[in-house]
């Protein structure tokens, strides 16, 4: 084979993309930052080069975890470590130079880092998302921590006593 490109010690390779004018690099990083790039910014490269700098990676926004190629139109699903998922519309990821840092697309707790994100695709149907105009979620859902209810009455709360004892289990 041939070598695609040289990496420095510690480098490595996170994706690839056959680039196209008119179109975008999306970026995220690990620590939930991100941005979008248009393609006319980045210089053609020999086989074997360096390359150049994608983003000025930092302790703030982390290692590159994903590179996609966009059009800014797309709407993505955004992942994390923990189980927190966001549906974003990449227009709303700014688009700035190569190397900068990008802005927060996601905010993630200490503990937490970007694990994937994919393009979500419209279905055939007429699907455009976002469906009522706001950012994914209906007033209708239901809170994810809401409470139990409380008892009512007396009857119910000894009721309730009675389900958990140890006699009835």
């Amino acid at each position: 084979g041939v070598r695609g490109i040289r990496l420095e010690e510690n480098d490595e390779v996170v994706g690839m993309l056959a680039a196209e004018e008119g179109k975008q690099i999306l970026t995220l990083t690990e620590k939930g930052y991100g941005k979008r790039t248009a393609v006319s910014e980045y210089r053609l490269c020999n086989r074997g080069g360096k390359g150049v700098t994608n983003i000025k990676i930092t302790d703030k926004n982390g290692p590159v975890k994903t590179v996609m190629l966009v059009e800014g139109k797309e709407e993505l699903m955004i992942v994390s470590k923990n189980g927190i998922g966001i549906r974003v519309r990449c227009a709303d990821i700014s688009e700035v130079g190569r190397a900068t840092q990008g802005v927060r697309v996601i905010r993630l707790s200490e503990d937490d880092q970007l694990v994937a994100a994919a393009e979500i695709v419209p279905e055939e149907n007429g699907d455009k998302g976002f469906p009522d105009g706001t950012n994914g979620y209906s007033a209708a859902e239901p809170e994810l921590n809401a409470a139990e209810p409380e008892p009512t009455s007396e009857s119910e709360e000894n009721h309730e006593a009675d389900k958990n004892s140890p006699e009835n289990q």
